[in-house]
């Protein structure tokens, strides 16, 4: 359903006055042109009403974006300075819609949605007699806690018309989010190393 416009307003306007030659209701009137006017109102506030249905959803959020980012406790830490509001919007979606986890596929889930690009994980498993072929590395010791990040190289974000705001930069390049919220989810014993340019499809 569209919103009523101030065509639609000004209609039902007129059609609320008595008739007769006094209420000339012609294109060129004075009272058409009152009715117009006093339609503005009410046309725009229905408008922002129909908008409002669209901030229900937060990849189209504008107006109530603070608010959202209120509920999930956003800006974070993680959070740069700057974002852009289609950066702000893609991080209450990410909040929203993570479901946590500790597998190698959870942390290439997650650094493919960051990193705008295919991500692999690569563990490192310890050296164990009978179950490691010679020549394999030794990965003792801090390694067996160790995992890699490989992303694509680093990435530039370009404005989008529609997506940005006035005064957004025109381009925005980095992986710094990645790294940042990886770190911060990451179970606390291991150690991450993070890899760009050589992630593989």
């Amino acid at each position: 359903m569209q919103p009523y416009t101030e065509d639609d307003y000004a209609a039902q306007l007129l059609q609320l006055l008595p008739q007769g030659p006094a209420w000339p209701r012609d294109p060129e009137a004075v009272l058409t042109a009152l009715a117009r006017a006093l339609a503005m109102e009410p046309a725009r506030v229905d408008a922002t009403g129909h908008r409002l249905l669209a901030e229900m959803d937060p990849a189209q959020a504008l107006a109530l974006l603070p608010e959202w980012e209120r509920v999930c406790g956003l800006p974070d830490g993680c959070s740069q300075p700057g974002e852009t509001i289609a950066e702000r919007r893609e991080n209450v979606v990410l909040r929203l819609s993570a479901r946590g986890g500790q597998t190698p596929d959870y942390y290439a889930e997650l650094a493919t949605l960051l990193a705008g690009g295919v991500c692999t994980v690569q563990e490192y498993r310890p050296f164990r007699v009978g179950h490691s072929a010679v020549g394999q590395p030794l990965s003792n010791g801090a390694w067996v806690h160790t995992f890699t990040i490989g992303a694509p190289s680093v990435p530039v974000r370009g404005f989008a018309v529609g997506a940005g705001a006035a005064g957004e930069p025109l381009r925005r390049w980095g992986h710094e989010r990645l790294e940042c919220v990886i770190r911060r989810l990451k179970p606390a014993h291991t150690h991450v190393i993070f890899t760009y340019g050589a992630a593989s499809a």
